[in-house]
């Protein structure tokens, strides 16, 4: 086991899902706490590393991330931005505000730039946005986050199932991407 993967605390792993493109991983999390609510504002980051735990920054790589809805609309194309979360420092993330409560699938692709090597990759992210106060658009948001209205807090019982199926999700990933190095 890396030192990187040393690092990871239990807290951490609660609400995060793990995927691999080729020699890419990716760590997913969206505040708050893999809850969205419709209409409210939430952050997705990006943990990138390249195959032996080496964290891949933003500026390493020329990532762009778009969001479809069910039927495979795009709804937003954010601008991502480099963040810190957590030990994470310069990894992708965005502000986004999902329009409706659904089913939303986030698409992170990512080319090198001059400055690194890994092989090109696409990761998607399935995202459950619960309901609050439907994001007044005039048309799909492709550069960033509307200020939205405020809503009601949200149902913690549903907020425990969301984060049962999301500790399943990251543990087998894990020890899928274990197992293979």
């Amino acid at each position: 086991m890396s030192q990187q993967e040393n690092n990871i605390n239990s807290d951490a792993i609660v609400a995060h899902n793990v995927k691999t493109a080729g020699n890419v991983a990716a760590i997913f999390h969206i505040e708050p706490n893999h809850n969205p609510k419709a209409g409210k504002p939430s952050q997705a980051w990006f943990a990138l590393t390249k195959q032996g735990g080496e964290i891949l920054p933003l500026d390493h790589c020329n990532c762009t991330l778009k969001v479809y809805d069910r039927q495979r609309n795009l709804v937003l194309q954010p601008s991502l931005q480099p963040i810190s979360a957590e030990q994470y420092q310069g990894i992708p993330g965005a502000d986004l505000v999902f329009p409706h409560a659904g089913i939303y699938t986030l698409e992170l692709s990512g080319t090198p730039n001059a400055r690194d090597r890994f092989n090109a990759f696409t990761l998607t992210y399935d995202v459950t946005v619960q309901a609050g106060t439907a994001a007044q658009f005039a048309s799909p948001s492709v550069g960033g986050a509307a200020e939205p209205p405020r809503s009601p807090e949200p149902n913690l019982l549903a907020s425990w199932g969301v984060s049962g199926a999301a500790i399943a999700l990251l543990l087998v990933g894990v020890f899928w991407f274990i197992k293979r190095k």
